[in-house]
């Protein structure tokens, strides 16, 4: 269940930054508002896994999913640049989060 939560936290910790990017510097106020929402929910969750997991690999898978999630978001959907070092770059977080667990982090 912690992993599951964990995972939804990432997933969380996307829209967070992408809200935080719609929110123009906090300026706009619905954004701002989705920003906060989706920070709490997401470091609650990431709070409540923390219970049962290790802190550096529940924190890595977490970062991961945020960083790999938003980064493809923003190639895909908000125009960000797409080449081969950011790719590459991408692939690199996912092995290390994967090589994390693999090398006993998950219980």
């Amino acid at each position: 269940m912690a992993w599951i939560l964990l995972i939804v936290a990432g997933v969380l910790e996307v829209v967070m930054a992408l809200s935080l990017k719609m929110s123009n510097g906090l300026s706009h106020l619905w954004w701002t508002i989705s920003f906060l929402t989706f920070a709490v929910l997401s470091f609650g969750l990431l709070s409540y896994a923390l219970k049962s997991l290790e802190v550096g690999t529940a924190y890595a898978v977490w970062t991961g999913i945020g960083a790999v999630g938003t980064a493809v978001i923003g190639m895909i959907a908000m125009g960000d640049n797409v080449s081969f070092p950011r790719i590459a770059s991408i692939a690199l977080i996912v092995i290390g989060v994967v090589g994390l667990n693999l090398a006993g982090g998950a219980h």
